[in-house]
Parts: structure tokens; C-alpha cells; sequence
């Protein structure tokens, strides 16, 4: 895939994500609609947007492209699981320390993968990788506390399985497919968990239509978008470049909530976005190996 093009993919991948961090942030924190009815509103309303995208594409949802049906379960119980647990975590976890655990868990997921599967850092990628994670560090360490141990369990989980998610991607012939297909097999395991937590069901008009945004736009589109962009990134890479998103999900916080930009942010930003450049600018000698679906 064309450097540039896998660029600007990944930049609107790394949006969405923020964006969808913004409505998770302002639906779960201020109590507008609960983790489970949040979760199953965002991937059914993902799952229906993907289908009539895919309908209007080529007029059939292929549910099943891989020749066991066990693999095809992967990742859409990969998709549930990093959705409802993230739900969960956000509601009791400072924005801060989730970040830092998701993120965490995302990079440690991916780049161990690719390194068992013969991908390497160079020392200049490296020091990218350190510098990223610091400036990440430094950007939400005046907010950590001692966490809550489930909520933190939660958010390890649901940053492992992201990582998977992600990983299955970078094999992905036909992104709009297999993202429809994920959605729609994770939906009944929505239901269900909203099922369960039916006694704790609330929610108000602003709950529901930010949880229908995240799941049909920043969700549903966003996922299409990093499918398409996956194949061209190695897995470091695609780890590295995550760590992105809690700084454009503070930025977005300046910019549409009126939280103040300070000093601290705006160096912390420098490092993570400079040890992201790179990380995905060193040109490698050899190309890293493909993740098997």
C-alpha cells in the first residue's frame, strides 16, 4: 500500500478513535445511559450502519470469510469484549490511569505479537517507541491514583483485546466485509449483556445518541477505515501510532469542551507524536511477517 495513503488512513483512523473516546467520555462519565445499554446501543447501531453500507456496495453481508468457523468468532468476540469492557472500566477509572492501561495493554498485545512473528525495532524506532510512551506518561500522570482493581483488570482486557482486533485486521482482504461481518456477530453478545444488566437499564436522549454516533460513525466507519489501513503497517507500527489517540482525544477536549491547554500538554504531545514519527518513518530493511487470520 502507498506510504502516503496508508498515512492519511491511519490519521482518520486515530480521529475516529478520539472522537469515539469523546463520546464514551461524556455519555458513561456523566451518567447520561449505563455501561450495557451503552455498549449494546454502539455496536447495534454499528452493525446496522456497516449493513447498509455494505448492501449499497454490493448488495449481500458475507458473514463467514475465513474456512473455519471458529476463526470467524474470533474477532467479533475480540470487538465485544474490548467494547463492554471498556464500558465498565470507564465508568470508575480516571481518564488518565484508563488511558494509560489501555494503551498500555494495546502496545504490549500488538508489539509482542510482532515480535514473535519476526519483526524488529531499529534503535532509532526504539527510542521513538520510549520517547511516545513517556510523553503519554507525562500527559496523564498528574491524574493517576491508586485504581479500582476490577475496573483496572477491565481496562487491561479490554486493551488486549483491541490488540487482537487489531491484529486480525492486518490480514483483512475486504475491510467493509469483515468489519460488517464482526459487527453483526458481536451484537447478540451485546444483547445479552444488556439482557443480564437489565435491572441498572438507564438512559436519556443525549446517552443514546451519543452511544448511536460512537457505534454507527466513530465506531463502525472508524473500524472500516483502520481495516483498510492495517495491511500497510507492521504491527509495532500499528501499536505505536495508538498511543496518538489520548492526545487528539485531549485536544478535542480543548477545542469542543472548553478544558484548558496547559504547558505540560503541549510537551507531552510533542513527544508522543515525534516518537510516533519515528517509529513509523525509519524505513525498515525487511518486511515484517503477516499476521495469519
Amino acid at each position: 500500500m502507498n506510504r502516503t495513503r496508508t498515512f492519511i488512513l491511519t490519521l482518520l483512523a486515530m480521529l475516529a478513535f478520539a472522537s469515539n473516546s469523546l463520546l464514551c467520555r461524556v455519555a458513561l462519565k456523566a451518567n447520561h445511559i449505563d455501561p450495557a445499554s451503552f455498549t449494546f446501543v454502539r455496536i447495534a447501531s454499528g452493525a446496522v450502519a456497516l449493513w447498509g453500507i455494505t448492501m449499497a456496495r454490493r448488495g449481500v453481508v458475507k458473514l463467514n470469510n475465513h474456512s473455519s468457523p471458529r476463526v470467524a468468532w474470533v474477532s467479533p468476540i475480540a470487538l465485544f469484549a474490548y467494547a463492554a469492557a471498556f464500558s465498565f472500566a470507564y465508568r470508575d477509572l480516571p481518564a488518565g490511569t484508563g488511558a494509560l492501561l489501555l494503551f498500555g495493554a494495546v502496545q504490549a498485545t500488538m508489539i509482542l505479537w510482532g515480535l514473535h512473528k519476526g519483526e524488529r525495532l531499529y534503535p532509532a524506532q526504539i527510542v521513538g517507541l520510549v520517547a511516545a510512551a513517556g510523553g503519554l506518561v507525562a500527559l496523564v500522570f498528574p491524574g493517576l491514583s491508586a485504581p479500582p482493581l476490577v475496573a483496572s483488570i477491565l481496562m487491561l482486557i479490554s486493551g488486549s483485546a483491541w490488540g487482537i482486533y487489531s491484529l486480525r485486521g492486518r490480514g483483512s482482504t475486504d475491510p467493509i466485509s469483515a468489519t460488517t461481518s464482526n459487527f453483526l456477530r458481536a451484537a447478540p453478545f451485546a444483547a445479552a449483556l444488556a439482557l443480564a444488566m437489565a435491572v441498572r437499564i438507564h438512559g436519556d436522549s443525549s446517552g443514546l445518541w451519543n452511544a448511536i454516533l460512537s457505534g454507527a460513525v466513530t465506531s463502525g466507519v472508524g473500524y472500516i477505515i483502520w481495516y483498510i489501513a492495517l495491511p500497510g503497517l507492521k504491527a509495532t507500527t500499528a501499536a505505536t501510532v495508538q498511543l496518538s489517540v489520548p492526545v487528539l482525544a485531549a485536544t478535542g477536549g480543548i477545542l469542543l469542551l472548553g478544558e484548558p491547554i496547559t504547558l505540560r500538554f503541549a510537551l507531552a504531545s510533542l513527544a508522543v507524536l515525534g516518537g510516533i514519527a519515528l517509529v513509523v518513518l525509519e524505513r525498515p530493511r525487511e518486511v515484517g511477517a503477516s499476521v495469519s487470520r
